[in-house]
Order: structure tokens, then C-alpha cells, then sequence
């Protein structure tokens, strides 16, 4: 899956940019048909100066529609894999709605047409 990966405000390492994609790469899993994703990374001052939060928001695009998730930790790590979660059960929620599975269809009762003599 082609992953998009934008840092606002700083750059971000290669380290980083490698545990996103393999992270996102496991979406396939779920659903086979993904377009792409979006992550926007961004640092959120908090109370201190010297501690900062961090947001990841991650769109991913479904054939018709899209899903956008955004998580906050104190670490990129943590923000990812707390929006994989989300993404996950959202991918599944996705495919299973689009597909029919987990929904009960109506059974066709077939009449039976007697013939009398």
C-alpha cells in the first residue's frame, strides 16, 4: 500500500517513517483493497516546556469512502499503534458492510405449486 507519510512542524527519521509503513501494511490484511493512506504527524505543546504531545492522524482511502483516525500519546509509537486499533476495527467494520458478511439475509421461500389431476 503506498503510504503518504507528512510531518508538521519537523522532520521526521527514517526510523520513524519504516514503523509506519510496516504498521500500515498490515491493513491489507484486514481488507486487500486499499487505495492509499495519509499520516500527518504533529507535536502538541503541553503543560511544559519541555514535554510535548504527539498527534497522528492517519486517512485511509477505501474504494467510495475513507477513514480518518487521529490518536494522541506521548510517543509516535504509542499514537500509532493506539490508531491502529481504531483502524483496524474500522477497516473490519468496512469490509464487513460492503461485503454482506455478518448481515442476516432473507431467506427466499420457494411455493411449492401442486398440480391436481
Amino acid at each position: 500500500m503506498k503510504v503518504q507519510i507528512n510531518a508538521v512542524g519537523f522532520t521526521a527519521d527514517n526510523s520513524l517513517n519504516q514503523f509506519l509503513q510496516k504498521k500500515l501494511n498490515k491493513l491489507d490484511t484486514f481488507y486487500d483493497r486499499i487505495v492509499d493512506s495519509e499520516v500527518f504527524l504533529k507535536l502538541d505543546k503541553g503543560d511544559k516546556l519541555n514535554t510535548h504531545k504527539k498527534k497522528i492522524e492517519v486517512k485511509v482511502n477505501l474504494p467510495g469512502d475513507s477513514i480518518v483516525v487521529k490518536e494522541t500519546g506521548s510517543t509516535f509509537e504509542e499514537a500509532t499503534d493506539l490508531a491502529m486499533d481504531a483502524l483496524t476495527r474500522k477497516v473490519k467494520q468496512f469490509k464487513e458492510k460492503t461485503s454482506g458478511i455478518g448481515r442476516r439475509k432473507p431467506v427466499d421461500i420457494e411455493e411449492e405449486i401442486v398440480e391436481e389431476d
